[in-house]
């Protein structure tokens, strides 16, 4: 390891001095380019993450003297590899260099496969809204490429973040257009009561009975096949339970569900927020009486 950080330290410093040297402007900046590749390979190889990402950050400077964009470009993300392992932001700023330069060429599948990176690295970091912004360019470039499983899966996490985030009617679109597309074709069309589930949760978590029961309707309409599944069951019971303000039943019916297909976090913590606001709406009944 430390040998490798060694080897990494003494190819930057060639490099440098290639770059202050004198000779052909282009050799120059190709030799230079050579030994910042090696150096950085070596800081890889002693886990010196943070130099290693310093050193493709210099590379990529050599190629855009060079005007090698797609180069530049490819040593950006390498680059963000690196500081992904020790430093989100740098991580991020560096893909978002890497996105420019490839929107530039024109490699617009490229630009969308690294806005998805950038929005994976805010979700971890728990920044939704982020998230959602960089879901939504990476949508936009997936479906102008026609890549609609990656677009379709972008759409997903933005519904999900925007139902966490309260937007209801947002994420309630997106499951209902997904669920459309998902029924012309036959691979996808498995999954459409799912998407059908979680438009029908967020438009519970909305507290509107009767906005609830005409969703269920239009989705009958949808698919003639829904009405006879399990997840129209619990929206047709958690719609009744709300309407009676029954906690009970509304309980009942997510447990009886639960014991045959485990609801994911994500179901549980919106179907709470629900239970949540119907429990207080008994107790202001309560205290009425």
């Amino acid at each position: 390891m430390a040998d490798q950080a060694a080897r990494g330290e003494e190819l930057e410093r060639k490099a440098e001095k290639k770059l202050t040297s004198w000779g052909l402007f282009s050799s120059k900046y190709e030799d230079a380019a050579d030994l910042f590749d090696k150096a950085a390979n070596a800081f890889k190889l002693a886990k010196s993450w943070d130099q290693a990402g310093a050193v493709y950050v210099k590379l990529a400077n050599c190629h855009l003297k060079l005007d090698s964009k797609h180069e530049a470009a490819n040593a950006y993300a390498d680059a963000a590899h690196c500081y992904k392992k020790t430093n989100t932001k740098e991580s991020i700023s560096c893909l978002e260099q890497a996105v420019n330069l490839f929107l530039d060429i024109g490699r617009l599948n490229m630009s969308a496969r690294y806005y998805k990176e950038i929005a994976e690295l805010y979700e971890q970091d728990q920044n939704l809204e982020q998230a959602i912004v960089y879901y939504e360019k990476a949508t936009d470039l997936f479906q102008s490429e026609d890549v609609t499983t990656s677009a379709n899966q972008c759409k997903q996490k933005i519904a999900q973040f925007a139902a966490q985030l309260e937007r209801y009617q947002k994420a309630i679109e997106i499951y209902e257009e997904i669920a459309r597309q998902s029924l012309s074709n036959n691979l996808l069309k498995y999954g459409v009561k799912g998407h059908l589930l979680n438009a029908g949760i967020c438009q519970l978590c909305k507290g509107d009975v009767v906005a609830v029961t005409n969703a269920l309707e239009r989705y009958q309409e949808l698919d003639p096949t829904f009405s006879g599944t399990r997840e129209y069951k619990l929206l047709a019971d958690l719609a009744a339970a709300i309407d009676e303000e029954d906690v009970a039943r509304f309980t009942d019916a997510v447990k009886e569900f639960d014991s045959m297909t485990q609801l994911d976090a994500w179901k549980t913590t919106l179907l709470l927020r629900v239970k949540e606001s119907l429990k207080a709406k008994e107790l202001e009944e309560d205290d009425l009486t």
